[in-house]
């Protein structure tokens, strides 16, 4: 819905500016409440009950509890009846008063009842306490700043630093970040900054925190019939995109034309939302036109077929640079992702005509949609070969087909690599010989990562399935991290909410019991695909999975160019030369622009860091 703040100080002056400095994600009203030593801050983007009875911080009837909520709890309604029926007092048809009052009855345990996206806060006066929680995927963000005596939450980074407190790079923060181009949570590329992780709760009381998991996957057992998989995909997607519907302000949908997105949108026309608004991004490049608006053309087939009302928007050269810093701004931190652009400048586009929008988040993940997922199967079908049988020619004639799904390029040590960290990183991470040629090596640690991932999500791992474990640290990971970050704050540079149905829990829990077989057949989310078919034209149905490509690395040979070499040199921001090797990165980026080595994904994470270098250390 918004943006929450609080602190552990009563300082209405202070709270007043955290919420300025978040205005863009709540800009229909902003309140404030300071009690003792605490003051809270809210900034609403009204959705449900727009009338001033839902506004926010929000009371129980006898005001010892106050809550600050971002997000949408989609079973409201359900709860509101049950609430009501125990007998409470509720003023308003807002969701967000239901939270209130379940934290009343159940305490912490309130977040079992909630289905939705959710980062919300609430000062208990009596018990002079702050409860904190993040919804189950962690669809919305939420941090914190702890130094021992000053607690400090928000819904983005950039109201904590109105606080006068130490802006200090955390290194292993730094080395994440350049080995996955994010930063993994809990940290954040600040010392003394963390994230609250997803399905996580936070108490603050008597000047001491405690973190605690609320929930997790952790029922991996098969479900082996393929229709009943296939009912159970199909129930819950129908549930979930109905329940995502409920908005008292329009609801639109991003179309991709892809499998996910077009699901989405066959499930809202068939519950009888007709000629629902659509948006869709391409590229004004005429070079490759085919391969870089793949998608768009896609989306158009689309919404013919369905009739949406369909609005596409085109990003230039130029609009890449005019906005490359405003991404880095609203990113709050560093999230190296050449795609940022278009969904910061699609989101101002359909706020112009909506309020909410449906993405198509989450199937790739639950699904098995990613090539990668394929390459570990194979791997892990190779690995059943016995050891002395891998070098002869029984061993040699099945490289001849799997190399046509594996690049050749050590295509050995991909086949031979076990499951667990080693694995997943082999196709998630930066690899070293990128990181010693642009990083000076009294700042990188080569282990780190590796040790970080396989401590945090591969211990005791099984190895039989590993594909499960693969996709659901993909959820946990860089999903929540990079990909629904970008989501979010893109979004919410305009005030613009993007639900996501895919990625409901039951869902996710689902998708923990299919089998990798049912999931991955030739490209993946074959099992996706049957249960939604009745949705999907043949020619989204058949269409060969891509990547969404855009084209910057060629931007960087023209309207990007100049920029580039500002922004990696050493005078752009002076506070982070001792990290770099800059006549190495000088090298690189020459040779990207002379055509002489692609470079892009290295350029791309380095200016980011710089940009948002200038932006945040130099004060």
């Amino acid at each position: 819905m918004c943006g929450i703040n609080g602190f552990n100080s009563n300082q209405p002056d202070l709270i007043e500016k955290m919420n300025q400095k978040i205005r863009h994600r709540g800009p229909d009203q902003k309140d404030s409440f300071c009690f003792d030593d605490f003051s809270l801050g809210h900034t609403r983007l009204s959705i449900i009950d727009l009338s001033d009875n839902a506004k926010q911080p929000m009371f129980n009837e006898d005001k010892s509890l106050a809550l600050v909520f971002n997000g949408e709890i989609y079973n409201f309604q359900e709860l509101r009846k049950k609430l009501v029926k125990k007998g409470h007092q509720l003023i308003s048809q807002s969701d967000s008063e239901v939270i209130l009052h379940l934290y009343e009855d159940h305490g912490p345990d309130c977040l079992d009842f909630l289905d939705g996206i959710f980062a919300f806060a609430i000062l208990d006066t009596r018990k002079k306490e702050f409860f904190l929680a993040r919804d189950r995927i962690g669809v919305k963000p939420l941090y914190y700043y702890f130094d021992g005596s000053k607690f400090i939450f928000s819904s983005e980074i950039k109201a904590i630093l109105e606080h006068n407190i130490k802006r200090e790079i955390d290194l292993d923060a730094f080395n994440h970040y350049f080995r996955l181009h994010y930063v993994p949570h809990p940290l954040t590329i600040y010392k003394n900054i963390a994230k609250l992780p997803p399905a996580s709760y936070l108490i603050f009381k008597n000047n001491q925190i405690s973190v605690k998991q609320y929930w997790q996957v952790d029922d991996f057992k098969n479900i082996d019939s393929e229709e009943e998989i296939i009912e159970q995909i199909q129930s819950l997607m129908k549930k979930s995109v109905k329940g995502q519907l409920i908005s008292d302000r329009p609801v639109g949908i991003f179309l991709s034309g892809g499998i996910d997105s077009t699901s989405i949108l066959g499930i809202v026309n068939q519950s009888g939302h007709k000629k629902i608004k659509t948006f869709s991004v391409g590229f004004d490049f005429k070079e490759e036109e085919k391969k870089f608006n793949f998608d768009l053309d896609m989306a158009r087939r689309v919404s013919q077929d369905y009739q949406t009302d369909h609005h596409e928007l085109l990003i230039t050269g130029k609009d890449m640079l005019n906005n490359a810093e405003k991404v880095i701004y609203h990113s709050d931190e560093p999230v190296s992702d050449t795609t940022q652009v278009a969904t910061l400048l699609l989101s101002q586009f359909a706020k112009e005509k909506v309020a909410v929008v449906l993405g198509g988040d989450g199937g790739d993940e639950l699904f098995g949609g990613y090539p990668r997922y394929a390459y570990s199967r194979l791997a892990s079908q190779w690995q059943k070969i016995p050891n002395f049988l891998r070098e002869n020619i029984l061993a040699n004639l099945s490289l001849n087909v799997l190399g046509k799904y594996l690049k050749k390029e050590n295509l050995f040590q991909k086949l031979n690599t076990l499951p667990g960290a080693e694995r997943y990183l082999l196709f998630m991470s930066q690899k070293d010989n990128i990181l010693e040629e642009i990083l000076n090596q009294d700042y990188f640690k080569k282990d780190l990562t590796r040790n970080f991932y396989q401590e945090k999500y591969f211990q005791g791992c099984p190895k039989k399935d590993f594909e499960k474990y693969f996709m659901l640290t993909d959820i946990n990971t860089w999903m929540v991290d990079k990909s629904l970050m970008r989501t979010d704050k893109m979004t919410m540079a305009f005030g613009l909410e993007e639900r996501v149905p895919i990625l409901d829990h039951h869902l996710i829990e689902l998708s923990a019991r299919i089998p990798s077989k049912y999931k991955i057949k030739g490209e993946g989310k074959a099992i996706f695909k049957k249960a939604m078919e009745e949705y999907l034209p043949d020619y989204v149905l058949g269409a060969p999975k891509r990547g969404w490509f855009s084209p910057v690395a060629k931007w960087l040979r023209t309207d990007l160019k100049d920029f580039a070499y500002d922004v990696l040199s050493e005078d752009y921001s002076p506070k982070t030369n001792q990290y770099f090797n800059f006549p190495e990165i000088r090298k690189i980026l020459d040779d990207h622009i002379s055509k002489k080595r692609y470079n892009l994904n290295c350029l791309w994470v380095l200016m980011t860091f710089q940009i948002w270098a200038k932006q945040n250390l130099q004060k």
